[in-house]
């Protein structure tokens, strides 16, 4: 068993940790009528390709309402977490959701950074928050979501970055968005080389200040990159479990990590959106080393790698590092 090992996460949308139970809870709390067809009678969400899997997504998390409902939710995935050995936690937030469901930025974040405290004084749990934009609204609402995040000054907002449909507009066009993020010394990353190709993921780390890659599995198509990636020293944020959900690939067996670890790429675990894909992040460190044959060794080593990549603080990073060790 992997229980004992250490773990930390850099891959987690917020709203995408939501278990049907939780949506109930908000739905109820909130005196919102569900649609039908959000998830079957054994509490799994009712999708079948990426498109579907979006609206179950958006479905689920429209019964978030409050800022405190995303400091419940945030409670909730931390503590879990921290039950099974999960020193750190980076969460994506997406100001941009939370206001469709009529949150305004500063209620969503002080919502989330309320959780983050609550966790860490029952558990001793550390969450951060990178902020998303997304994709798929445009790089207009990137920039303001950019600006926005960097004027907020919050010492638990720690990145910026991208999710969303992978196929609409290039990395490209969000360089003034990521721009405005990197200057004021925000860690950067953003989603490529999961439904889009290798060159995706070129386009990111050409054209965006990202030192870090969400999904990135793709670039296993292109032993050109995947040198590039270990000489460069990028981090992949590897969520095997949401890939074969999405169909990335058909089976583990075709799942590229072992590959990149093996080609010296540096690799981090995370569950995506963890209920919607059927996984966790204990089942993703176990699947490691079940499926992938990672030693506890090399299961530790993913772990300091995901410390290290982290886009927290110095000393806070130092105090995690040092817990890591002792433990």
């Amino acid at each position: 068993m992997t229980q004992h090992i250490p773990k930390a996460e850099l891959h987690l949308h917020m709203e995408g940790a939501l278990t049907p139970a939780l949506v109930r809870k908000f739905a109820a709390r909130n005196g919102i009528t569900l649609p039908d067809g959000i998830y079957d009678d054994q509490d799994r969400y009712i999708w079948s390709d990426f498109p579907e899997f979006l609206g179950s997504f958006d479905k689920a998390s429209a019964a978030i309402r409050t800022g405190r409902d995303y400091a419940d939710l945030t409670h909730w995935y931390l503590t879990e977490q921290a039950k099974v050995g999960a020193l750190y936690v980076e969460i994506f937030c997406s100001p941009s959701h939370a206001l469709e469901c009529g949150i305004s930025f500063d209620d969503h974040l002080n919502g989330v950074a309320e959780g983050i405290d609550r966790a860490e004084k029952e558990t001793g749990i550390i969450g951060r928050i990178i902020m998303t934009c997304v994709r798929h609204i445009g790089p207009e609402k990137a920039v303001g979501v950019a600006a926005d995040t960097v004027a907020c000054g919050h010492p638990y907002v720690v990145g910026f970055g991208m999710g969303g449909n992978e196929s609409m507009f290039s990395q490209e066009a969000f360089y003034p968005a990521y721009k405005i993020a990197a200057d004021a010394g925000l860690g950067c990353t953003t989603h490529a080389g999961e439904v889009e190709g290798p060159q995706s993921v070129w386009d990111a780390i050409d054209k965006l200040p990202v030192t870090r890659i969400g999904h990135g599995v793709r670039s296993i198509e292109d032993p050109k990159l995947v040198e590039t990636l270990a000489k460069r020293g990028i981090v992949l944020e590897v969520c095997p479990g949401s890939n074969i959900s999405l169909s990335v690939y058909p089976d583990y067996a075709s799942h590229p990590l072992r590959k990149l670890y093996d080609a010296g790429v540096k690799v981090t675990l995370g569950s995506d959106d963890p209920p919607f894909f059927h996984t966790t992040l204990a089942e993703e460190y176990q699947r490691a080393k079940d499926v992938f044959g990672f030693s506890e060794a090399e299961l530790r080593g993913v772990t300091r790698t995901a410390l290290e990549a982290a886009f927290v603080d110095a000393e806070t990073k130092a105090k995690l590092i040092a817990k890591f060790e002792a433990s």
